[in-house]
């Protein structure tokens, strides 16, 4: 309903205005829409987990009093949050946006294995090894996984084994390792089955050539 108001004439006594029936019949009619409207309107509030108010009705002042509240699902913690290992997917990482300090070691490090007879290759550490056999060297593999390629840069003239229970060795094409010079061999992992894992490797000598 319309707010009603009350005719009261032009001046006082001069007969123009709404008779007194008629104008406490408005007040009612008004007093009755706010009453009605008031059955609606929030009485009083509560505090909840987390919430504190300074009173119940009138004037209230609501507070978050408790801003460091500990979460639980995929994101965990309270003031520091820790987000769960399973809950960041490759749909929630924007393309092209996996820089190369994002990638693990397998992928970006260098790892120089010095001079001895016994050397561990272990894939997960290094995607370039470098070493020098300081007598007849076994190479023992370890953590490959399927697809990884590495470079393994070698010099030392003595006699090369590669190792690892269980796995087979295929050399790629007819060129031997040459100890004399310096040697670039290339291994790529095309089985990572458990216990019986395939490597492919090539060997390449080179020299220092500013002009191929």
């Amino acid at each position: 309903m319309a707010k009603q108001v009350i005719n009261i004439g032009t001046t006082a006594n001069d007969g123009t205005g709404d008779p007194i029936r008629d104008a406490f019949d408005k007040v009612n009619d008004n007093f009755t829409e706010l009453y009605s409207d008031d059955a609606g309107d929030v009485g009083s509030i509560v505090a909840g987990t987390g919430i504190s108010v300074n009173q119940a009705t009138g004037d209230v002042t609501v507070t978050n009093s408790s801003p460091n509240a500990t979460h639980t699902g995929d994101v965990t913690g309270s003031a520091a949050l820790t987000i769960a290992a399973d809950a960041v997917t490759t749909a929630k990482i924007l393309n092209d946006n996996v820089t190369f300090d994002k990638l693990e070691n397998r992928y970006t490090v260098l790892s120089a294995l010095g001079s001895g007879t016994s050397f561990a290759l272990n894939f997960s550490a290094a995607t370039t090894f470098t070493a020098t056999a300081g007598g007849a060297a076994t190479f023992t593999f370890s953590n490959a996984v399927q697809g990884q390629v590495i470079d393994l840069i070698l010099d030392g003239n003595h006699a090369i084994t590669f190792a690892e229970s269980g796995s087979t060795f295929n050399k790629v094409g007819s060129t031997n390792y040459d100890g004399s010079g310096n040697n670039l061999i290339q291994i790529v992992c095309t089985d990572d089955s458990s216990g019986a894992k395939k490597y492919h490797y090539s060997v390449a000598t080179f020299a220092s050539d500013t002009t191929p």
